[in-house]
């Protein structure tokens, strides 16, 4: 067994993937619209399906804007140099809301960044990360 994909629902479409493929620089894999349901599923990742977990972005064409709810928390995603990242994702346009540095009561140096739906995304760079369980 291995995990596929993580959906997201999202109100804009096309304002998600350009987040996630021009700001973190991830692929749009594949995209299908689905008339009959009302809703566009698009797929975006740094690899192709068959080896690596991607993100299913949903968009229910009638809807423009999700309560994220309390029980969400965040993706992560491993970066070589966090500050770097960061100017890139800053200089890009996207938002940064918390700045790199280590993690509360741990060593880990870590950011977060929000998409433009207010889903957290956590950048966590790799050199620093502790490999205990």
């Amino acid at each position: 067994m291995r995990l596929l994909h993580t959906m997201l629902r999202v109100g804009d479409l096309e304002r998600s993937i350009a987040f996630y493929t021009e700001v973190l620089g991830m692929r749009l894999l594949r995209r299908k619209d689905h008339p009959g349901g009302r809703f566009t599923l698009a797929f975006v990742g740094y690899g192709d399906e068959h080896d690596t977990a991607v993100l299913e972005l949903t968009h229910n064409w009638d809807t423009s804007r999700y309560d994220l709810g309390s029980g969400y928390g965040h993706i992560a995603i491993g970066v070589d140099d966090i500050v770097a990242v960061c100017d890139q994702i800053r200089a890009k346009g996207g938002r940064v809301v918390r700045e790199p540095g280590p993690m509360k009561n741990g060593t880990t140096v870590l950011a977060f960044v929000e998409d433009p739906d207010g889903y957290k995304v956590e950048l966590i760079e790799q050199s620093s990360r502790s490999h205990a369980a």
